[in-house]
């Protein structure tokens, strides 16, 4: 079952390892990075950010997708965490998720800022408001203690 996907450019760090992990009740983490999957440091990084008793599993963003696709995930209670919006709209426009949470993502000179920590560059609004139009939920929020803000309500 998935508890939460969520957006974070920093993908597995304390405020998610911990905060989210133990609020969502979650058992297993899985990590959907394409650029993860080639880079061992970061990998080795991640894998030391993981909460104790709580599986993690390292995948591209595709092989994510079969993953949950192939029923091999509902076993688990799973946190998914990308570092984009683009790569949160690949898994759930391919896969059965209908909600995701914006927690942060880097600001540019390209992004607009739409609230604390999540700036969006014009193509991935467009990807927001297309999400929210199919009817799904993007609410954004970095810790699971404050209220969800509608991204709808902000775009």
């Amino acid at each position: 079952m998935i508890k939460n996907l969520r957006v974070d450019h920093r993908l597995l760090h304390g405020q998610v390892a911990f905060s989210w992990t133990s609020a969502l009740g979650a058992d297993c983490i899985l990590i959907a990075n394409d650029l993860v999957m080639k880079d061992e440091i970061k990998k080795m990084a991640i894998k030391m950010a993981k909460p104790q008793g709580v599986k993690l599993v390292i995948k591209s963003v595709e092989d994510g997708i079969k993953a949950i696709n192939s029923g091999v995930t509902d076993k688990y209670k799973l946190f998914i965490i990308v570092e984009s919006v683009k790569d949160a709209y690949e898994l759930m426009t391919k896969a059965d998720i209908h909600s995701v949470t914006l927690g942060g993502t880097k600001a540019t000179s390209e992004t607009k800022n739409i609230s604390k920590a999540v700036n969006l560059t014009d193509e991935e609004a467009s990807l927001v408001k297309e999400l929210i139009e199919r009817g799904d939920e993007v609410e954004i929020r970095m810790v699971p203690t404050e209220k969800k803000i509608m991204a709808k309500d902000v775009i």
